[in-house]
């Protein structure tokens, strides 16, 4: 089986590109050792793994989804026995035809867009960027690494 990087840029490398006669330069195969540049590119991708500003980027991406998940979670599950325990309650108008479960329920999509919302601002102000600059730092390293 072959893993290709997903952020290699074939023809940026240096791959299939004319070596100068006419014909094409040979192409090592995409994370391949060379001894001249050292590191090959699983072992560049091991080393940015285990990288302080990784690890801060998924540090930042857990505190945020797990509470988040876990409150979303709750919400639903509370909705959930709310309705099979006390359906009572959930079947107290509140105006007109709208019950108690129905604006519950309705509040389960409005919490699924706020929460949409807020994951893609907490990417944006506190992940985006870092992660963004590790992905340049380890295009340069596999690009130093397939020359």
């Amino acid at each position: 089986m072959r893993l290709d990087d997903p952020w290699y840029d074939a023809l940026a490398s240096g791959w299939a590109e004319p070596d100068g006669a006419g014909g094409l330069a040979p192409a090592g195969a995409p994370g391949s050792a060379d001894p001249r540049h050292g590191l090959s590119a699983a072992e560049i991708y091991l080393e940015v793994q285990r990288s302080e500003a990784f690890q801060e980027v998924r540090r930042r991406y857990r505190r945020f989804v797990v509470p988040a998940t876990l409150a979303f979670f709750l919400w639903y599950l509370v909705y959930v026995v709310a309705a099979v325990a006390v359906p009572g309650l959930m079947d107290r108008p509140v105006a007109g035809a709208v019950n108690v479960a129905m604006l519950a329920g309705l509040a389960q999509f409005l919490t699924t867009f706020l929460l949409t919302w807020a994951y893609a601002r907490h990417a944006r102000l506190r992940r985006d960027r870092a992660a963004l600059d590790l992905r340049w730092q380890t295009q340069e390293m596999t690009r130093g690494a397939a020359r």
